[in-house]
């Protein structure tokens, strides 16, 4: 772990956050997670707990976080963003909206050391825009974690027009501590991994809606037929499909493009609250 960074803030106890969070107490940060639900924080803690307990059991190379007295110490939990004023860094993943994460950021701005550098996990939103609604632009890049977190070994890294050289380096500080790789790219909305997997996953839910074929076969085809480790709607699920969906509206409204034009199933689902394996429905049950 990197002398320079001890404390990281993560902000948003979603499921990209929650393994963000535990990837980081695995390599030996200390962690303050700030979510402003208070009975999402109470399941933050206990999922935690649970993933450093067990997650072992997958993969080998994640020693075992069980000593209750270290983790209190280790972890704090709260809804009072304050409380990143002690942090050394901070990672940044919450709702895909614009309007919550310009509130967010300029409140960061005021709240941390101006010598601190912040880590947008956005899914699609440029990092040159949020690096606007600071006054740090330089000290902000995106570093868009797969999920879950501890189990990815390689992140994207995005740079930012005014990302500096400094910036990259406790970054490259932070991810080699956490044992990753990573490669970087330029700014523009939805990066890489985001403009193909979304295309991806929003004409796999058109597939389903034009009843072509079930969830089920859909995955099936891209698991069994093309060695892909997931499939696009399982992915979705797990990704979130409120998730899924903010992330194509931002991809439109950036590019005004109609390949980027979210599936009306997809909408359909979250509004009736089947939001994938967060709530144990989406497009598979998981009760």
């Amino acid at each position: 772990m990197s002398d320079q960074i001890k404390r990281v803030g993560v902000i948003g106890a979603g499921n990209i956050g929650l393994g963000v969070v535990s990837d980081l107490l695995f390599h030996g940060f200390d962690v303050t997670l700030v979510d402003k639900q208070e009975a999402i924080l109470s399941d933050a803690r206990k999922e935690i707990t649970k993933t450093l307990r067990f997650a072992s059991i997958i993969d080998k190379r994640l020693k075992p976080v069980t000593d209750e007295k270290e983790l209190a110490e280790r972890l704090v939990v709260t809804s009072d963003l304050n409380k990143v004023s002690e942090c050394d860094y901070v990672i940044e993943n919450i709702t895909e909206k614009r309007n919550l994460k310009l509130g967010l950021y300029q409140e960061l701005d005021k709240i941390c050391r101006e010598e601190v550098c912040f880590a947008a996990n956005t899914s699609c939103i440029s990092i040159t825009e949020i690096g606007g609604w600071t006054n740090r632009a330089g000290q902000i890049l995106g570093i868009h974690f797969m999920n879950p977190s501890y189990l990815k070994m390689t992140v994207e890294v995005i740079r930012g027009d005014y990302t500096t050289e400094e910036t990259l380096g406790v970054a490259d500080m932070v991810l080699k501590a956490m044992g990753k790789d990573y490669v970087v790219v330029k700014d523009f909305p939805g990066f890489v991994s985001n403009r193909v997997s979304h295309l991806f996953m929003n004409e796999a839910a058109f597939v389903v809606q034009d009843q072509l074929a079930s969830p089920a076969d859909v995955d099936k085809i891209f698991k069994e037929c093309f060695g892909h480790k997931m499939g696009p709607l399982e992915t979705a699920d797990l990704i979130g499909l409120d998730t899924v969906v903010f992330s194509l509206e931002v991809l439109y409204e950036s590019f005004q493009d109609p390949k980027y034009r979210c599936c009306p199933l997809l909408k359909k689902m979250v509004a009736g609250g089947q939001l994938g394996k967060k709530v144990k429905r989406g497009f598979f049950d998981y009760k």
